[in-house]
């Protein structure tokens, strides 16, 4: 979340920044409730000031045998006083976080302008691939080497999930070894978290209020299914202070995500694209205010790295503002082309979320000036079935077989994957 005394002192920046990402109706309400609350902490000061200093004279007046019964009738009556006023602020504290909680973090001045159409190509690597035929999606690829299945997944399920079988089971953990390994190499701990999570990691990270209705809940207990391992491995700093020559801290959660995929009907229904069960390998690194900006730049690295290596062809984008998630400060995209569909998809993003993160998480450092707010990155290392799609239709033959990318078959995957 943000830092109410930055909204305090630099009101009209913070408003400007929140203007960028389209909208402060909630600045100003968080501004009259930070000044209710301070009105009222005042307030309760005094009053119990006062009682303290009234219950002085009381035992005084008892020692010396005097009556106290006017002493202690004003003591009883500042007492419903303070009472009164301590849950007058505690109701409007609790508003006033809770009004907090839903700004969303102040952009990068260089982020980009705009909205989800109006992300700036940074760079595009690569050969696009050419076929002497017309290319399959990833789907009929699937079924022709037998390793996908959504019809039947669908009857056990419902729409949006998929068995993978066979060759793409083996291309999967080919995958994961080749990323862990690389990963690793990089400096980053790999990490099997909890996916299953309390409502405070979802709030840590800012996934909630805003996220909530993508977001899976057990009936029974308060639980959530986590929609990326970045909140259980956020949970890593949750409450601590880190000391400042273990950072920075890098992580690559391995697992298993579910996501609702709540406002996304009737989009990429077809195949694996966008399911509501899926594997993930996501990176995060806590670190220090003056280096997270390179630490970004690291991670976005780390990620063209691994597409590189699989001879993938793809961009990436600088995320504008209005596109943003509430945590982002900054965000970077990866697409890979997808020569089944004809475009560019999503296949990783990373983020810089600043301290927004830790604020929520009370996560800190210690350093010459004290104890401060580490900042926290994220991004994606390999989301599995996106990257098992760009690789089979880009590695597509004409007669449906897949060549596999050399680096997966130091992994185990086959040099080529045969029709079923």
């Amino acid at each position: 979340m943000l830092d109410l005394r930055l909204l305090r002192a630099e009101t009209d920046r913070v408003r400007h920044e929140l203007a960028r990402r389209g909208g402060v109706d909630d600045l100003d309400r968080v501004l009259d409730l930070d000044r209710r609350a301070r009105e009222l902490r005042t307030r309760v000061e005094e009053v119990r000031a006062e009682r303290g200093r009234i219950s002085k004279e009381i035992g005084v007046a008892k020692r010396e045998g005097r009556d106290a019964d006017a002493e202690q009738a004003a003591a009883r009556a500042l007492g419903d006083a303070l009472a009164a006023d301590e849950d007058a602020l505690r109701v409007a504290e609790q508003e006033r976080d809770t009004v907090l909680l839903g700004l969303p973090n102040l952009a990068e001045p260089a982020a980009p302008e705009g909205g989800e159409d109006d992300a700036v190509t940074v760079r595009v690597v690569g050969q696009m691939p050419s076929f002497s035929f017309p290319p399959r999606d990833h789907l009929e690829i699937g079924e022709l080497i037998g390793g996908i299945d959504t019809e039947q997944a669908a009857k056990i399920s419902g729409a949006r999930f998929a068995y993978l079988m066979g060759p793409l089971v083996r291309l999967q953990i080919a995958l994961v070894g080749y990323a862990v390994d690389l990963l690793e190499a990089q400096g980053f701990t790999p990490v099997v978290p909890p996916v299953l999570v309390r409502e405070e990691a979802m709030f840590g990270t800012g996934f909630f209020p805003t996220d909530r209705a993508s977001i899976y809940a057990l009936a029974d207990d308060d639980l959530y299914l986590v929609g990326t391992s970045e909140v259980p491995l956020a949970g890593l700093g949750y409450d601590r202070i880190l000391e400042s020559e273990s950072l920075p801290m890098r992580y690559a959660g391995i697992s298993t995500c579910f996501r609702r995929e709540a406002g996304a009907a009737g989009r990429d229904t077809r195949g694996i694209f966008r399911v509501h069960q899926f594997d993930k390998i996501e990176m995060f690194t806590f670190t220090d205010a003056e280096n997270s900006a390179a630490e970004h730049l690291r991670i976005l690295g780390v990620q063209e790295e691994i597409l590189q290596g699989l001879g993938l062809h793809y961009r990436v984008q600088d995320i504008a503002i209005g596109d943003l998630g509430a945590s982002a400060a900054r965000k970077y995209d990866c697409e890979a082309w997808m020569p089944g569909q004809g475009r560019f998809r999503e296949v990783t993003s990373c983020s810089n979320c600043t301290d927004y993160q830790a604020r929520r998480l009370n996560c800190r450092t210690r350093t010459d000036q004290g104890t401060q707010f580490v900042h926290t990155l994220n991004g994606t290392a390999v989301a599995i079935g996106r990257t098992l799609i760009a690789i089979l239709e880009t590695h597509q033959q004409e007669d449906g077989t897949v060549r596999v990318p050399e680096v997966l078959t130091r992994y185990g995957a086959p040099e080529l994957i045969s029709l079923a």
